[in-house]
């Protein structure tokens, strides 16, 4: 069988059938905001016979990591992939009590990338100069800058990308990558992709559980602005 990624990586990639499934759906970057995703969820209001796709970052940063993990793990329909804080804490580099050594399990049984023919759900990004072969797992859940910009500005790959990991003022909305970490625990907004009805759905958290300069913030160009329904990928601002 021939690989996407490096053996090493492909051992921890989920291959998934979205014809399987009646509805996809991709829900950026949570960071321990379980309220402001169970208000996401209401919006989407996904059934058993929907397939949920995180990318990663599920914990750290916001309130309640430990309900967000335990929400995700009780849903045999829902599945995340690990992004660069569930790292952190495997390698013990970051410590969050509310989490025991089950949770911890769970973190690290989580793949790396999901894919399916036309897609890619990772938490960090692709750089464009090298062949998927040649990308590590800390590549996928890392890279955002390659040369002197993104790399989802020059990325072309036959498969859409779908990420999270920088946080961004809109999400980005390209035909080759799809950017859905909108800073959340920033006090920006938790997003979500509906995969067939090419549409974006956002919800606005309670508060800002952390504050993040401005000119950190990514301002994408050509980004689609959440609640303006004239972009091709029409975005919808709930509640």
């Amino acid at each position: 069988m021939t690989h996407l990624f490096s053996e090493t990586v492909a051992a921890q990639t989920k291959q998934i059938d979205p014809a399987a499934w009646d509805q996809l759906y991709i829900i950026g970057d949570v960071h321990g905001c379980r309220s402001t995703l169970e208000r996401l969820l209401t919006e989407l209001g996904p059934t058993s016979e929907d397939l949920v796709l995180f990318v990663g970052d599920l914990v750290r940063k916001g309130p309640d990591s430990a309900g967000v993990v335990d929400l995700v793990r009780s849903r045999p329909n829902f599945l995340s992939v690990r992004g660069n804080n569930e790292e952190k804490l495997l390698r013990g580099e970051k410590d969050l009590a509310t989490l025991d050594d089950d949770d911890l399990e769970y973190l690290a049984s989580l793949p790396v990338a999901i894919t399916w023919d036309e897609g890619i759900v990772i938490h960090g990004g692709i750089d464009p100069s090298r062949p998927l072969a040649a990308h590590s797992a800390t590549d996928l859940q890392n890279i955002a800058e390659v040369n002197d910009g993104f790399w989802w500005e020059s990325y072309t790959g036959s498969r859409r990308v779908f990420f999270g990991h920088k946080p961004l003022a809109d999400p980005v909305v390209g035909s080759h990558a799809l950017g859905l970490d909108t800073g959340c625990v920033y006090g920006n907004v938790l997003t979500a992709y509906e995969y067939a009805a090419d549409r974006l759905i956002s919800v606005a958290p309670e508060q800002t559980y952390e504050n993040r300069a401005e000119h950190k913030w990514v301002h994408p160009t050509g980004a689609t602005p959440v609640g303006d329904s004239s972009q091709s990928t029409p975005a919808v601002f709930a509640d």
